[in-house]
């Protein structure tokens, strides 16, 4: 294991889920938890659009993944989809996902009381009750938008947690950047700035 530099800072470990954490991308078991396979394939057939929009670059990538929400959540009372992310963080789909390295390292950093947080581009409604259980002691991710009504509306509530709004969120948090010690894990290139705002930046590697 990496140690440390002496040092009377704090130490922070950052840490992305999806592709880090995780083996690959947990939004789409979700959605198919949520929605079933057959109805999933289906959604997913009519937004093919939007997805041959992105990759040409027409539409942002805020702009497609609301556009995936928007198709699957909308309409849903907030409460109904909290009790589907708790269910999900508690199931064996997402167990299976999580690399043993990856928990043996979160355990790692908790053994020396290092501050945990996990920054994620995915949203709150799986994270939330799944972080706590995993012990970070923050979560940074991306928002749902809830109507006054407390209906899911398809939005996001601010920007989408990924690349450069990750390290703003973090500074955000934490504060100036030379008042902790720095750990950060990811595998993307949406954990670019991350990496680069870190002391210890671990891509694709745990240790």
């Amino acid at each position: 294991m990496t140690q440390p530099s002496p040092s009377n800072k704090p130490i922070v470990a950052a840490f992305d889920f999806d592709g880090t954490i995780t083996t690959r991308d947990a939004l789409l078991p979700f959605l198919i938890e949520v929605a079933g396979f057959w109805a999933s394939l289906r959604k997913f057939t009519k937004l093919s659009p939007k997805f041959a929009g992105y990759l040409l670059h027409q539409i942002t990538r805020q702009e497609v993944k609301e556009e995936i929400l928007t198709r699957f959540f909308a309409g849903m009372p907030i409460e109904q989809l909290r009790e589907l992310g708790e269910a999900f963080a508690r199931s064996n789909t997402l167990k299976q996902l999580v690399r043993p390295e990856a928990k043996r390292r979160i355990d790692w950093h908790r053994r020396q009381n290092h501050r945990c947080i996990l920054i994620s581009a995915s949203i709150d409604v799986f994270l939330q009750p799944w972080s706590k259980r995993a012990g970070f002691e923050d979560l940074i991710c991306s928002q749902l938008e809830v109507d006054p009504g407390g209906n899911v509306t398809g939005r996001l509530n601010g920007l989408n947690c990924w690349g450069p709004e990750k390290q703003r969120c973090l500074e955000a948090l934490l504060g100036p950047r030379n008042t902790y010690t720095l750990y950060a894990y990811g595998d993307s290139r949406g954990d670019k700035e991350l990496l680069a705002y870190a002391d210890f930046p671990f891509y694709r590697k745990m240790s």
